[in-house]
């Protein structure tokens, strides 16, 4: 089955110059071409995920590389039975990832080493590294890398602190870390080298690179992985070592689904399996439940 539309993830540590003026001109172009997504720009570089048809996506990607500041921009590629999104943001932002970290790092020279999908894998049951997930608790709980550290941590720029008071001991260990598509490691490996931490790695490409490459097919990572859009939850496991983790908010249940909760003041994403989530009504609460029940006026 052919498919018409394609999702394309991306990003590239670069220095530009107006980044205000540059994200003006990549939303007027973004509307014209009618593709939708969400891509970020800052004085340090862009980072964007989007959707378009085959023929959308292939005339941004020549865009991009016509421009001599993203010439060698490398696309992650899914392809879809539609858009990934409902809506196009195109926004500057001050950092691509929010770190406000007390030093200005330049992951092009501040970062640590890349492994390959084949080299990472090699290393995931060798006993002298420590294997960090470089996103955010939620993201680890539908799918992660076996035997890798979860940092309980809600946002990235908590990470320093969670590093200092973890890790330190661990300094004379070899520190892999991963994320969805590259662009947090690139930052979290140098904050590591930055604190210290000597030998240090990243998955290159990230987990959707890992999930494609032919050799390793996926192989070692357990659950889904979260991605930020419509599709909430992608498979990486191409093998029949695929298995769940994320385990259901209700009943404990293993699932892959991710919902937001229907009382518009909280709307928290929570795994649900799908007898729960008819069971519960799609709240993630009791509370919640009756909490919506009053303001609309209804009762028990």
């Amino acid at each position: 089955m052919t498919t018409e539309y394609r999702i394309l993830l991306f990003y590239k540590y670069v220095p530009i110059a107006d980044p205000e003026a540059l994200t003006a001109e990549h939303l007027q172009y973004c509307k014209e071409l009618g593709i939708k997504g969400r891509i970020l720009i800052a004085s340090e570089g862009i980072n964007g995920t989007l959707s378009g048809t085959i023929e959308q996506t292939n005339r941004y990607m020549e865009a991009m590389r016509s421009n001599p500041l993203f010439s060698d921009l490398l696309f992650k590629i899914d392809e879809a039975s539609g858009h990934a999104f409902k809506k196009l943001f195109v926004r500057h932002k001050k950092e691509l990832v929010t770190l406000r970290y007390d030093k200005k790092l330049d992951p092009n020279t501040d970062g640590g080493g890349r492994l390959t999908p084949k080299e990472w894998h090699d290393h995931l049951d060798r006993d002298d590294v420590l294997i960090l997930d470089g996103r955010s608790d939620y993201e680890y709980d539908l799918g992660h890398f076996r035997n890798a550290i979860r940092p309980d941590l809600e946002t990235f720029r908590e990470f320093p602190e969670w590093i200092r008071n973890n890790l330190t001991e661990h300094k004379d260990k070899r520190i892999l870390t991963y994320c969805t598509g590259g662009i947090r490691c690139e930052m979290l490996t140098a904050v590591l080298k930055n604190e210290g931490f000597e030998d240090v790695f990243q998955l290159d490409g990230g987990i959707v690179t890992y999930g494609q490459d032919p050799e390793v097919q996926g192989r070692g990572f357990d659950g889904n992985c979260y991605v930020f859009d419509e599709r909430v939850s992608v498979r990486i496991n191409q093998t029949d070592e695929h298995i769940l983790v994320g385990e259901c908010h209700h009943c404990g249940k293993k699932t892959d689904r991710y919902v937001n909760c229907k009382d518009d003041t909280c709307h928290l994403q929570h795994l649900v399996c799908e007898e729960c989530e008819s069971d519960k009504r799609g709240y993630c609460s009791s509370d919640c439940e009756s909490h919506d029940l009053v303001a609309s006026g209804s009762t028990l």
